[in-house]
């Protein structure tokens, strides 16, 4: 009886330990079983600028109707190309699974891409362009498209003639190269004439202090050009510390046309029109689902644009 009660027992151990087990495999299994996101790694060349946190905000706005799919890792590269050059470097070695880049200017930055690409990621270029085709795809608007439509509109604006102040962005950047080019195209064939230009490298404080210099040395002056809002708003600045009363007879434009910077100065009457420049930061998280799960994308995607003034703001603005 006490072999056979013995016997019992180990049987009974072993069937303990063979239930210990069994759960403690069962409670890994959800974790290895469970579906794992896609990393996505986003590189933002600063954040000084508000239309760039928009586009960050709007990317992670995006990102959170995914929550279950993706997840982004934003980087700042605090406008220091060198700095963009490393992140993408280490997103690499981290092996995202996309990236996603606003480079902060297209030649250095164009290697890095490459290698990220190469390498078998995926590659969402946003706002501005790198050199070459070693990216998965673009998305942006049309810099050259915004740059003539503002020159056109000041053509008109001023009857075909005029003395006219370009506050330029970085101009080693496509959309800075690009908004020149397009506004050149706009005004050519009028009197149109651009007596100061510099370029602000899309800082307010820059475009404050270069238009300082514009009003000393011009005593007529009948519209400010700014590739964007922040640039423009610094002129405006500039004009009414001057004390003359010139910001109320200067034609001040901008682009980017963000809710709470752009088109709320066209609404106080600061601006007198803002060109939209959509971020592309929802159809950057969009395009790249579609990468992810082995779609076909196109190779470059053009945005929209409108035009605000103070006849159309309150309408939504009006298309182009």
């Amino acid at each position: 009886m006490k072999r056979i009660a013995v016997a019992l027992a180990f049987v009974a151990l072993l069937v303990c330990v063979g239930c210990g087990k069994k759960q403690e495999q069962t409670g890994q299994a959800p974790e290895t079983a469970g579906k794992k996101k896609w990393v996505i790694g986003m590189s933002q060349c600063n954040l000084g600028e508000p239309w760039r946190v928009q586009m960050n905000k709007d990317i992670e706005e995006a990102a959170k109707q995914h929550a279950d799919e993706i997840e982004v890792i934003f980087k700042d590269a605090q406008n220091k190309t060198e700095v963009q050059q490393a992140q993408v470097r280490e997103f690499i070695q981290m092996g995202v699974d996309l990236l996603i880049i606003s480079p902060k200017e297209a030649r250095p930055l164009t290697k890095p891409v490459a290698e990220a690409y190469q390498k078998g990621i995926p590659v969402i270029v946003l706002d501005r362009k790198v050199e070459g085709d070693q990216y998965t795809c673009f998305i942006g608007a049309d810099n050259v498209k915004i740059g003539r439509e503002a020159g056109k509109y000041l053509v008109k604006l001023l009857g075909g003639k005029g003395k006219v102040v370009e506050l330029k962005g970085l101009m080693t950047s496509t959309p800075g190269q690009e908004r020149h080019k397009g506004f050149m195209e706009g005004i050519a064939g009028s009197q149109i004439e651009i007596i100061f230009d510099a370029d602000c490298q899309w800082l307010e404080p820059i475009a404050q202090r270069e238009m300082q210099s514009a009003l000393a040395r011009f005593p007529q002056i009948d519209a400010v050009y700014a590739h964007n809002d922040p640039s423009a708003h610094g002129a405006y600045l500039a004009a009414r510390q001057e004390g003359k009363g010139r910001e109320k007879t200067i034609k001040f434009i901008g682009i980017d046309a963000l809710p709470h910077e752009g088109v709320r100065y066209v609404r106080e009457g600061i601006l007198t029109a803002t060109f939209e420049y959509p971020t592309g930061g929802k159809e950057a998280i969009e395009v790249a689902l579609k990468i992810l799960k082995g779609e076909q994308v196109p190779k470059n995607i053009t945005l929209g644009t409108r035009i605000f003034t103070k006849e159309n703001v309150d309408k939504g603005g009006e298309p182009l």
